[in-house]
């Protein structure tokens, strides 16, 4: 018969086998940034994104194609205004946005979606707010950061207009009360695409909607308003003409332009809206803007949830 025989050792305690390693991990003890800068950061990377810098060559082809069409234009009239030795420049400043409406219009669809469909699509949005950071400051740093993108598109062949009429030796009080009228002009457009853009985009996760839907609301609302503007002015009713410019945005700001800054109205009738008429489209570009942003806050407080 076998005996059993005792080590004389007992077996251990459960809370005997819980160990401490050290793996590595240290303390933050750096100093704690803030929302400030990640609210800055934030912005950054979103401008840069609006260009693919720091993103695949891919990401950069479409961006840096359409700020070359916005410039090569420009580039064409300084040359031939150098060339003839005209005495002004065959473009007026506040007209360059108005022309090239179509090219800052698929800028805004394919970047507006860039910027926040992508966080939407990965549900990154709850990792933002996970940090300092707040939906005021995301919003912020999205709207500023696509503005910023669309004045730097906008403003870049005013800048080239600008150089190309003091070397053709244009007059310079002349040419710098033009350029900063065309300033104030796609800066007041930059503010109202951005808006626009970004609530349409943020309420998709894919792009491929987002893109469809800002194009069709910047570029068939143009068509439309511009198709009714005709029609009431060649039936005589030029007084309804100024009112129908308020139902599209780039209508809106050729309104502005036109009632406050000296440009030559877009409009069939070629007759821009009265100082009064003006003041009102201030006030729809104003309360547009301020929508944007609103709808933006009450969308990603949704979101963050």
């Amino acid at each position: 018969m076998a005996v059993e025989h005792s080590t004389g050792t007992s077996a251990p305690a459960p809370g005997d086998q819980t160990r401490i390693h050290n793996i590595g991990y240290r303390n933050y003890d750096g100093p704690r940034l803030g929302r400030a800068y990640a609210r800055r950061s934030l912005y950054s990377q979103s401008l840069r994104g609006s260009y693919g810098l720091g993103r695949s060559v891919k990401s950069k082809v479409l961006p840096m194609l359409l700020f070359v069409v916005m410039c090569v234009p420009a580039a064409i009239i300084v040359a031939v205004a150098v060339a003839t030795k005209a005495n002004a420049l065959p473009l007026d400043y506040t007209r360059n946005a108005i022309v090239m409406q179509a090219v800052i219009s698929l800028y805004v669809a394919s970047q507006a979606p860039q910027s926040v469909s992508r966080d939407l699509r990965f549900k990154t949005v709850p990792l933002y707010f996970s940090r300092p950071i707040e939906t005021a400051d995301y919003v912020r740093a999205k709207f500023a950061a696509l503005a910023s993108a669309l004045f730097i598109l906008t403003a870049a062949p005013l800048l080239v207009l600008y150089v190309g009429a003091l070397l053709a030796k244009l007059d310079f009080a002349d040419q710098t009360k033009g350029f900063a009228q065309g300033l104030v002009s796609v800066a007041l457009l930059s503010l109202l695409f951005a808006g626009i853009g970004l609530v349409i985009a943020s309420f998709t996760p894919r792009r491929g909607f987002g893109i469809a839907a800002v194009i069709a609301v910047l570029t068939i609302t143009y068509g439309a308003v511009s198709t009714l503007q005709a029609i009431a002015d060649a039936q005589g009713s030029g007084d309804a003409v100024p009112w129908i410019g308020l139902f599209s945005p780039i209508t809106i700001v050729d309104g502005v332009q036109s009632a406050f800054l000296g440009a030559t109205s877009a409009s069939p009738s070629g007759v821009g809206p009265s100082t009064a008429e003006g003041v009102v489209y201030v006030l729809v570009a104003l309360g547009l803007i301020a929508a944007s942003y609103g709808l933006l806050m009450r969308r990603y407080k949704k979101v963050g949830l």
